[in-house]
């Protein structure tokens, strides 16, 4: 059998979703805005390429935790350096050719740090991340959806207290690009920073295993699997596309949040109190379809859907145990409640905010990993996980890669 051709893609599945995809473009290009028609299949292709690419944020850092094998997490400090490649300067010298497009740069405290704490915390007793929930929901995942649920959840409860949680104390917003650095510096101190945090894990890596595990290699461009190379590459194209598009990054827990506020505002929930919603009922009365977050969010989660049909890989499982569901509500809910307090989750906030130059892009990735190292020791505490085999170190310096 070809490794091009999976022994049997679910095709009649597949056509039923690239069809779903092309409706839900066309309709928030007619009935919206143009150019959110095109929002919806630039989250196609994220979907696409983070299934493809089993491309999650979660993974990686719990086999780093674990195992010290660094694959996955190296090659998303290499998605980040790519896209700070582009994406600074799209931001600061787009307006030369007509490109307006702004940053996430927000202001890095205490509720940065204990939602990104919170987020990471989550994302291991959840099993995903932002981005890990959607595409895992497209690939048939079941449990996911309950994690999905309860993201959604949780950011619309953080909504009612946001006002406490900004109170708090914090920095100002501080964009390395918008500093005597400039846009060229701060893409060098982004790179150099990346490029030294590369080398730490390769040096923790080799130091335990000899070598460096790179990930599988590179199947079928439409049937999948894909290497960690083809998905760091064809999220870099999502998130370039998504600053052409809709003239900010790329961002996902803000339209999860929305769906939570307009699900709660047609049960009769008075969110109009809220001083969150008080001047934003206006995207809440509006369709799903009229925010560029939320049909990207759509895009993506067909376009994952997508790629398991291909790949014969769509089987939807309903047998969860008691600890899975436990463990996706309350992981799914801290997520939720911790992105919105933190300005995001890995897409927004750790990949948008550090390839804008944000300051906090760097303290959430930090806190949040600090958080996924206790929800590890949980995972493993609950039996999630089995324990940890111990290994010998190996001091190969000059292992090859």
């Amino acid at each position: 059998m070809s490794a091009s051709q999976p022994p049997h893609p679910q095709r009649v599945l597949a056509i039923g979703a690239a069809c779903v995809l092309a409706i839900i473009a066309v309709l928030a290009a007619v009935t919206e805005r143009p150019y959110l028609g095109l929002a919806t299949l630039v989250g196609g292709l994220a979907g696409f390429s983070l299934y493809h690419a089993a491309f999650g944020f979660t993974a990686g850092w719990r086999r780093f935790i674990r195992e010290r094998r660094g694959g996955g997490l190296r090659m998303q400090l290499i998605l980040v350096g790519m896209t700070t490649i582009f994406a600074i300067p799209i931001i600061h010298y787009g307006d030369a050719v007509g490109i307006q497009a702004s940053g996430f740069v927000f202001p890095f405290g205490l509720a940065v740090i204990i939602g990104s704490f919170m987020f990471g915390f989550g994302m291991q007793l959840g099993g995903g991340c932002g981005s890990g929930t959607l595409f895992t929901v497209g690939g048939g995942s079941t449990r996911m959806l309950i994690t999905l649920a309860f993201f959604i959840a949780g950011g619309l409860a953080a909504t009612h207290n946001f006002a406490f949680w900004q109170s708090l104390p914090a920095l100002p917003s501080v964009g390395f690009a918008s500093t005597s650095l400039g846009p060229m510096g701060a893409i060098v101190v982004t790179i150099a920073a990346l490029s030294l945090l590369y080398a730490i894990i390769a040096r923790a890596e080799r130091q335990r295993h000899g070598d460096l595990d790179n990930g599988k290699a590179m199947g079928s461009l439409l049937y999948g699997p894909w290497s960690l190379w083809a998905g760091a590459i064809g999220l870099t194209i999502v998130g370039v596309l998504t600053l052409l598009v809709l003239g900010r990054p790329w961002g996902i827990t803000s339209g999860l949040t929305l769906w939570g506020a307009q699900i709660a505002n047609a049960v009769g929930v008075p969110i109009v109190d809220w001083p969150y919603w008080t001047y934003a009922m206006g995207q809440v009365d509006a369709s799903i379809l009229a925010s560029g977050t939320s049909v990207m969010n759509l895009g993506l989660i067909v376009g994952a859907c997508l790629a398991a049909t291909l790949a014969g890989r769509f089987a939807p499982k309903l047998n969860l145990s008691g600890r899975d569901i436990a463990t996706a509500i309350i992981g799914g809910f801290l997520m939720g409640y911790g992105a919105r307090i933190a300005f995001g989750c890995n897409i927004g906030a750790l990949l948008s905010g550090i390839a804008s130059g944000s300051l906090h892009g760097w303290g959430w990735f930090l806190f949040a990993f600090l958080g996924s190292i206790a929800g590890v020791r949980i995972r493993e505490w609950i039996g999630m996980d089995p324990p940890r085999e111990p290994v010998a170190p190996r001091h190969a310096v000059g292992a090859q890669s």
